[in-house]
């Protein structure tokens, strides 16, 4: 399998070389030269597989050529071993139509476990192979931070930097990343918002002597074998509901687009997916840009929703690129044009492409608390607000009643105690795994949000190429 860059210049790499490089070096991002394609009796046959070998078969036509099926099998198991639940990702029915897929039984209570798990896995073996050291730099709007920590944290070859925006994540959010004390583990509290930490993050990338000296990567969902690992979910949750027989929807709490795309990966492979919806809170971006073709930044709101408060999706790339024609000197030329005004139309193209199988809702606070308070009382399920996001979408989706609607459930309740309580009632607890986070030491360095002050803290830190 070979991978190409969203933006046309890049050379094409194998699997191995695209999860070690994060960002492809013209700046954009890779996606496979074509998708693969399961058949219907394939979808049918991973019914009753375990989590770990439906991981296997959906993953293997991506990593052909690095890795071989046992060797997939062995990290897969490692990866996946961490979670609470021996389904790793379980189905809780909500009614007659609306389901969750719970996504928060990994180390750090959120979806990203589900693939950090598994790339922190990837890094070490494909490190071990070349004898070399990897610097991961990374931006965090929550969740992000703490599962990439906690995948790397220890390992030889790596050093981690994340940057997360100060005051904008929860205090459980916060206390995940910052009580790793691991010596290869760097937390930076930066003045700005999440848009300002991923600017940093890809001008560091985008800086070629740089990136070259420290042999930069990434964790956060521009590296494919991030999304990769998140196609799965939607695979094993739409076969336990009846497909390929019947098509599913997917309801996605959306910031910076990955997670949702994840499913149009799967879509693109043969999974019968109806509609996914791409739920935002009121930083609506991508709202505006599938519904009216308008992705213009505006400022980011800050909200009880802290991990989608984002108002530049890296991942949206990825489906102007395939859903607009794969033209990559055009979308770099597209995305040239955004990056100095801000502000971008979606050609007909990629609107249409998109519509096939996106739809979008902007949920506010109030359509928000309705959903917590009514999974709570119809179901006896309390949610988390992002989840929470989803469900409000997902109970206003046009779609035929007889199709079912999977919300993705992406982080524990107790992260964000404060917001359920004013919800519900109910103040979530930690579960006892991580039930002494508030009594655990904190470390991590507050700088500006520039360029320089970043790059001098990584640079006096890290673990330059021999």
């Amino acid at each position: 399998m070979q991978y190409v860059s969203t933006r046309g210049s890049a050379p094409a790499l194998g699997f191995e070389d695209v999860t070690l490089a994060g960002l492809a070096s013209d700046g954009g991002l890779y996606l496979p030269e074509s998708w693969p394609s399961f058949s219907a009796d394939q979808i049918r046959a991973l019914s009753g597989l375990s989590y770990v070998e439906t991981a296997v078969r959906v993953m293997a036509p991506f990593v052909a050529g690095s890795l071989s099926e046992a060797e997939l099998r062995e990290l897969c198991a490692a990866a996946y071993g961490r979670f609470s639940h021996d389904a790793v990702t379980p189905l809780v029915q909500l009614d007659h139509r609306h389901w969750l897929l719970e996504l928060f039984h990994g180390p750090t209570l959120a979806f990203k476990d589900v693939a950090l798990q598994l790339l922190g896995q990837l890094f070490e073996r494909f490190l071990s192979r070349r004898d070399d050291h990897l610097t991961i730099v990374g931006a965090t709007s929550g969740d992000t931070g703490s599962a990439a920590i906690d995948a790397v944290a220890g390992r030889e070859k790596i050093d981690i930097f994340m940057l997360h925006p100060e005051g904008r994540v929860s205090d459980v959010q916060r206390r995940q990343m910052t009580t790793v004390l691991a010596p290869n583990v760097y937390n930076i509290a930066i003045d700005g918002s999440f848009d300002d930490a991923q600017a940093l993050v890809k001008a560091m990338f985008n800086d070629a002597a740089f990136a070259r000296r420290f042999n930069l990567s990434a964790v956060n969902s521009i590296n494919w074998a991030r999304l990769m690992a998140q196609v799965v979910y939607y695979f094993y949750a739409a076969v336990r509901l009846g497909a390929p027989e019947r098509a599913i929807a997917f309801s996605v709490p959306t910031g910076n687009f990955g997670d949702v795309f994840a499913g149009y990966v799967a879509a693109k492979m043969g999974l019968p997916v109806a509609k996914l919806m791409v739920a935002t809170n009121v930083n609506d971006i991508l709202h505006r840009a599938l519904a009216d073709g308008d992705y213009s930044q505006g400022q980011v709101v800050a909200t009880a929703t802290p991990s989608m408060d984002i108002q530049v999706s890296s991942n949206f790339e990825r489906l102007l690129f395939d859903a607009g024609g794969r033209d990559g000197k055009a979308l770099a030329e597209q995305m040239k044009g955004f990056e100095a005004s801000k502000a971008m139309r979606l050609t007909n193209a990629q609107r249409e492409g998109a519509s096939a199988l996106f739809t979008s809702a902007r949920v506010d606070a109030d359509a928000m608390t309705m959903a917590m308070r009514w999974a709570y009382d119809a179901a006896g399920q309390v949610i988390d607000p992002h989840s929470a996001i989803g469900l409000a979408a997902a109970r206003a989706i046009d779609l035929d009643p007889a199709v079912p609607v999977v919300t993705l459930a992406t982080a524990h309740a107790a992260k964000f105690p404060t917001a359920v309580e004013r919800a519900t009632g109910i103040r979530p607890s930690l579960p006892s795994r991580v039930g002494d986070l508030f009594a655990r030491e904190e470390a991590y360095a507050k700088l500006p949000g520039t360029f320089e002050a970043v790059t001098a803290y990584v640079a006096e830190r890290a673990t330059p190429r021999a």
